[in-house]
C-alpha cells in the first residue's frame, strides 16, 4: 500500500512517500480502508522531534475516515462494509477524568492515517455521521474531541454564558466555537487576522479582537466585563491576560501551549476571583461517541480550510506550519 513514512526527524521533509506492507488485522482488530486523513500541529511536532518518545518509523496521522474491509479474530458489532471514523486515542480506560499509563495516539508510536490502509482496536471505529462527508469526518476526531472535553467535561459551558477563544483558526479553537455557539453561549474571539475574526462572525461569534492592539484587552473588558469560560490552546505571555478577563468564579480550560511558557504567574490574581484553570487532553470513548451525537443533532459541519493528495504531505505539514489556515488540513487518500 502507499503511506507516507517518518524515518528521521529534520522536518516535514522527512516525510517518505513510498510503498510498504498492508496491515493484518489482529485479533481484535479491524482493518479500515481510508478516503481521507486529517493533519494536527501533533503531527508537525513529531517531525521535528519535538515529542515525547519517539519511535520511528512511523506512519503518521491520528485522524481518518474510511471503510471496515478486513475483521481480525473476536471481532463484534462491527461489519465488513461500514463507514466509519477513527477514535485517535486508544486504551484510554475505564475513568472519564483521565487516561490510564497505557493510553496512546495513532500515528506514533503506532502507525498512523498517513496511508491506504490502518489497523486499529474494533472498538476505535464508530459509524460515521450520516450528514458528514468522508473529508468532513476525517477531520473531526483529535481536535474534535479535545474541543469537546473542554467545553463541556472540564468547562462545564452553560447556555448564556460569555466564551473566549484566543487564537481563532485552528481545528480546536473553531470546534470551540461551533459547540459553545450551538448550546448558546455568546462567544469572542482572538486573532492577528481580521479576516479570522470576521469569518468567525460568520460562523457564530459576537465578536472578536485583534491581539496586536495594545488595547485588546481593555477593549474585551470593556465590552464583556468577564468572560465565564475561556478555553485556551496558546498559553506564553498572553495567559496572564485571560487570568485578568476571567470572570468571579469563572474558569479557564488549558489544552496547549503554541507560545510556550506562562511567565510571572501571580497568584493572587486567581484565587482572589475564586475561579478554576483546568487542563486537559483528548477524551474518553464516551466522549467520543457525545461529540458525534453532538455534531449529528445539532447537524455541524466541520471547516475545512484545504485538501492535499497524500503524497503532498509534506507540502500540507509545511502549510499548516504557516500559521494561515482558518480550519482542518486534511488529505486525500488514493484508491
Amino acid at each position: 500500500m502507499k503511506a507516507v513514512v517518518l524515518r528521521e526527524t529534520d522536518g516535514p521533509e522527512s516525510l517518505c512517500f513510498e510503498e510498504v506492507d498492508k496491515p493484518i488485522p489482529k485479533t481484535g482488530e479491524v482493518l479500515v480502508k481510508l478516503k481521507y486523513a486529517a493533519l494536527n500541529r501533533r503531527d508537525f511536532f513529531i517531525t521535528k522531534g519535538l515529542y515525547p518518545r519517539i519511535k520511528l518509523p512511523s506512519i503518521l496521522g491520528a485522524d481518518g475516515s474510511g471503510v471496515v474491509v478486513g475483521l481480525g479474530e473476536n471481532v463484534a458489532g462491527v461489519k465488513i462494509g461500514q463507514e466509519v471514523v477513527i477514535n485517535p486515542g486508544v486504551n484510554w480506560g475505564s475513568k472519564d477524568e483521565y487516561s490510564n499509563p497505557e493510553f496512546y495516539i495513532l500515528g506514533m508510536p503506532v502507525d498512523g492515517t498517513y496511508a491506504q490502509y490502518i489497523s486499529v482496536p474494533a472498538e476505535s471505529v464508530y459509524s460515521k455521521p450520516k450528514h458528514l462527508s468522508w473529508e468532513q469526518a476525517a477531520a473531526l476526531p483529535l481536535a474534535g474531541l479535545t474541543a469537546y472535553r473542554s467545553v463541556f467535561t472540564r468547562g462545564q459551558v452553560k447556555k448564556g454564558e460569555n466564551v473566549l477563544i484566543p487564537g481563532i483558526g485552528s481545528g480546536v479553537a473553531l470546534f470551540v466555537l461551533q459547540m459553545a455557539h450551538a448550546i448558546g453561549a455568546n462567544v469572542y474571539v482572538t486573532s492577528s487576522s481580521d479576516e479570522k475574526i470576521a469569518r468567525a462572525k460568520s460562523l457564530g461569534a459576537v465578536d472578536g479582537v485583534n491581539y496586536k492592539s495594545k488595547d485588546w484587552v481593555k477593549e474585551l473588558r470593556n465590552t464583556v466585563g468577564g468572560f465565564d469560560l475561556i478555553v485556551d490552546g496558546v498559553g506564553g505571555p498572553s495567559f496572564n491576560h485571560l487570568i485578568d478577563l476571567t470572570a468571579p468564579g469563572g474558569r479557564i480550560v488549558s489544552y496547549g501551549s503554541t507560545n510556550g511558557v506562562v511567565p510571572n504567574w501571580v497568584l493572587p490574581r486567581m484565587f482572589f476571583k475564586n475561579m478554576d484553570i483546568k487542563g486537559t487532553t483528548l477524551g474518553s470513548p464516551r466522549e467520543f461517541q457525545q461529540l458525534l451525537n453532538f455534531y449529528e443533532s445539532h447537524q455541524i459541519i466541520p471547516v475545512v480550510d484545504q485538501s492535499f493528495p497524500l503524497e503532498r504531505a509534506t507540502d500540507a505539514q509545511k502549510y499548516m506550519d504557516t500559521g494561515k489556515n482558518f480550519g482542518k488540513i486534511t488529505l486525500e487518500i488514493p484508491e
